[in-house]
């Protein structure tokens, strides 16, 4: 007797439910943590975001307000401000809606396999059971456990939510156009969720991609109207050119880079090449899915110099191009493993590309990871057939994969219930990684009292920093915690400042090493007694090896004046700082007034009269 499709969904709504409480459920260890990095710009110090009152104009300001997110994620902040109104800052409130937002995608994402699995044909009754394996597989990976407990990342997180949503409908609209009805609903709500998608991350631009690979491997651009379907084949092939042409015409003019990123060191080429081995590398965490695997932290990759340097970026390039063309040459014989295998690339497309980002990040794998189970669900498919393996033993190994899951993502989401025992497992599992290292020491630092003598943690604290100086010899952030610590012990030494210096000339000019002398003089204004003198050739020596900016000068300078009360030692970080402003800029007088203040009108006509010799030297350029 057959099933009727209402039947048919009310039996599949069971499983989607389940597969959604425990996705869930596996994140729950996780829910004592506190909130980390990105965290405190976004929400705890972010003021636009502490909905104080629920009302309309409380709302309107919270989505008018520039974000430090950005100004186009206005539903994720939307809902850190209605976590703010209802628990505060408290980071359980917003991890748990991070949870629960975890929990409905996994819901989601079972609808979608299981219409995946019906638009590639097959029967309603084989379709059950493994698009909820898919589903549950994909929620209980532990990739997903830094998306997920890391509150910030709920802008990639509710875009993945959106865009499963908007293939859903676009899916549904398509299978009504193939069988003769009309879908415009179903493709009014993929656009509609598609703009809800952008609105939480602007990676979400590449649903196009997405549904390109739906037609190209799945759905074939069928249509019982022929018309209809010549037109989905040229409307596709003209939305791809004119993509292509903006690309090359546009975005690579405007985003190569022969020399370094600025506050980068690699190229654009480099950036490219090292994306074969990060993609590489993914593509292992996925399929040998260990949290040991999976360290948070990616500083310790080495950029790609050719390609073979190192050599795995030859090889990490003929794995992308080999699967690219198995995708290619399976699309009709196997469609869901193509569709995998192009879902996955095309989620890492911009990502993976000439913008100057951070070479890896785990939550770009939050949507990817979605293509990339297809892929490998395909692949568990057909090995299950040609090994002739009946319906009990497929179900048993199908378990122990997925139970094995759970407790791996069991086991990571525990490692971020503290920030101790995440710094704690970062540096196990990236033992290379300097931000784990001066996490761990900073942790130590804080939990032990802070900028105390009396610091019960204070010998961990320096230990942990030795151990980030000796195997991160490239960062200049363990050396510079190092020398507050050691101050605030009373052994420090001449020799610790002069080891700071010597690895400022040779350090990479990446964005962490410009900022470590920031944590010398943090903590000075805390009452740390750093050595003055010792400082000085800090700064000298920050200005002699980096080209700092107006902002960074500005700051030198406030902080020499101010903090060590030295105005005139202060003056040529000023002088140099104006010296690159625009002629307009408040700052300068501004100075002028401070120096006033302190008694020194001396240096404050000095300042005055640097600013007004560059505006006349503007204007009389400009005429």
């Amino acid at each position: 007797m057959s099933t009727s499709p209402s039947a048919a969904t009310r039996r599949f709504l069971l499983p989607s439910l389940l597969i959604a409480l425990l996705a869930g459920l596996l994140y729950l260890p996780g829910l004592p943590g506190e909130f980390v990095f990105d965290d405190y710009p976004n929400i705890v110090n972010n003021p636009a975001i502490q909905l104080q009152e629920l009302s309309v104009g409380e709302l309107k300001r919270v989505i008018t307000t520039p974000q430090p997110s950005g100004s186009t994620r206005n539903l994720p902040n939307l809902t850190f401000a209605l976590d703010y109104w209802r628990g505060g800052a408290d980071p359980a409130t917003f991890k748990s809606t991070n949870i629960l937002i975890h929990a409905l995608t996994a819901f989601a994402l079972a609808w979608l396999f299981r219409s995946l699995l019906l638009a590639a044909g097959v029967d309603k009754a084989r379709a059950y059971w493994p698009a909820a394996a898919m589903a549950l597989a994909w929620a209980a990976h532990p990739l997903l456990v830094s998306s997920v407990l890391y509150v910030v990342q709920r802008l990639q997180t509710m875009g993945t939510l959106f865009l499963v949503l908007s293939l859903l409908a676009y899916l549904r609209a398509r299978r009504a156009q193939i069988a003769g009805r009309p879908g415009r609903t179903g493709l009014l709500g993929t656009a509609l969720l598609w703009i809800a998608a952008i609105s939480c991350k602007e990676d979400a631009a590449a649903l196009p991609a997405y549904t390109l690979a739906l037609e190209l491997t799945v759905l074939r651009f069928k249509a019982a109207d022929p018309r209809l379907a010549g037109l989905l084949r040229r409307g596709y092939l003209v939305m791809a050119v004119a993509a292509a042409v903006v690309y090359f015409l546009w975005v690579v003019p405007n985003r190569w880079h022969w020399d370094a990123y600025p506050g980068r060191d690699f190229s654009t080429p480099e950036r490219l090449l090292t994306q074969a081995r990060v993609l590489a590398m993914y593509l292992g965490q996925i399929v040998l899915p260990l949290p040991s695997h999976m360290p948070f932290f990616y500083d310790w990759l080495v950029p790609s110099r050719g390609f073979l340097q190192p050599w795995t970026t030859l090889a990490s390039i003929g794995l992308i191009l080999g699967l690219l063309a198995l995708a290619w040459h399976q699309r009709l014989k196997q469609p869901l493993l193509a569709l995998g295998i192009l879902l996955f690339f095309s989620a890492h497309f911009i990502t993976s590309n000439v913008v100057g980002l951070e070479l890896a990040y785990e939550h770009r794998n939050h949507f990817a990871l979605i293509g990339a189970l297809l892929a490998v669900g395909s692949v568990l498919a057909g090995a299950f057939r040609r090994l002739r393996l009946d319906r009990p033993t497929q179900a048993v190994i199908c378990s122990a994969m997925l139970l094995a899951l759970c407790g791996a993502t069991m086991v990571r989401a525990h490692s971020w219930s503290s920030n101790l025992r995440f710094a704690q497992a970062a540096t196990v599992a990236a033992p290379h990684s300097a931000r784990a290292w001066i996490q761990l020491c900073a942790e130590y630092y804080a939990l032990g009292g802070g900028p105390r003598p009396d610091n019960s943690l204070l010998d961990s604290a320096i230990a942990a920093c030795n151990s980030g100086s000796t195997l991160a010899p490239g960062s200049l952030n363990s050396p510079a915690l190092r020398i507050v610590l050691k101050t605030l012990r009373g052994d420090i030494a001449s020799q610790d400042w002069e080891d700071f210096r010597q690895r400022m000339k040779n350090a990479p000019r990446s964005g962490d090493n410009r900022r470590a002398p920031t944590l010398l003089t943090y903590n000075a204004r805390r009452g740390v007694k750093l050595d003055q003198q010792e400082l000085l050739k800090v700064f000298a020596a920050q200005d002699e090896t980096t080209s700092l900016h107006p902002s960074e000068l500005a700051s030198i300078g406030d902080f020499i004046m101010n903090d060590m009360d030295q105005p005139d030692l202060a003056m040529p970080y000023f002088t140099k700082a104006i010296a690159l402003l625009p002629p307009l800029d408040p700052f300068p007088m501004q100075l002028a007034s401070a120096l006033h203040a302190k008694g020194r009108p001396d240096l404050a006509e000095k300042i005055r009269q640097l600013a007004l010799d560059k505006m006349q030297t503007a204007f009389s350029q400009t005429t």
